[in-house]
């Protein structure tokens, strides 16, 4: 029972260079992203099996489940938000909404940047759509799965775990953060919206 797929990501393992290397991105996905899926799979024949046996599930495998499914969702929802012609600003609706949010896209990036620079550990930073509020907001993401934001739709994320930049940047957060804007596929967030 293989219920989760590593997808292929939308662009050569060399696009991205020099914002990511070839290395760093063929690492990132191929090993990284992959045992998200392979774990999740793993698990999932773990509780099936364990239904099948008639016996109780234990409940450390949705935690565990949570976390790997957590990791693959969010990695491709990543990778779609990359492009190697990618960068400056948006546009249209989505432009609109930014700054509605945020006052002006310099105050949203300039915010987002924060929460990315500042996350301890490993995380990531997302952007969500709430539709009640008609509004975006900014929160980190602990881990793959230590987040609650009732009704809202995660747009943008940026992997800020160690494995998404450490063979590029060593320790320097902060400049994988701003090479991130150079690559970021403004239609892949806007068609989010619109969905």
């Amino acid at each position: 029972m293989s219920d989760f797929t590593l997808p292929a990501l939308p662009f050569a393992y060399d696009a991205l260079a020099p914002q990511i290397s070839e290395e760093q991105l063929r690492l990132h996905h191929s090993k990284h992203h992959a045992a998200y899926v392979a774990n999740a799979n793993a698990l999932s024949e773990k509780i099936a099996a364990a239904r099948a046996a008639n016996a109780d599930v234990d409940p450390k495998l949705w935690r565990a489940l949570s976390f790997n499914v957590a990791g693959h969702k969010l990695h491709s929802l990543f990778w779609e938000n990359l492009d190697p012609k990618g960068g400056g600003e948006p546009s249209g609706a989505l432009k609109n909404l930014l700054e509605k949010s945020f006052g002006s896209f310099a105050n949203f990036q300039k915010e987002f940047t924060a929460v990315a620079t500042t996350i301890e550990g490993s995380g990531w930073a997302a952007l969500f759509y709430c539709p009640k509020h008609e509004r975006l907001f900014i929160a980190p993401i602990e881990n793959h799965n230590k987040i609650y934001f009732p009704e809202a739709k995660i747009l943008l994320v940026l992997d800020v775990w160690e494995h998404a930049f450490y063979l590029d940047y060593k320790n320097e957060k902060a400049k994988f953060v701003a090479a991130f804007w150079e690559i970021v596929n403004w239609p892949a967030v806007a068609a989010r919206i619109a969905q």
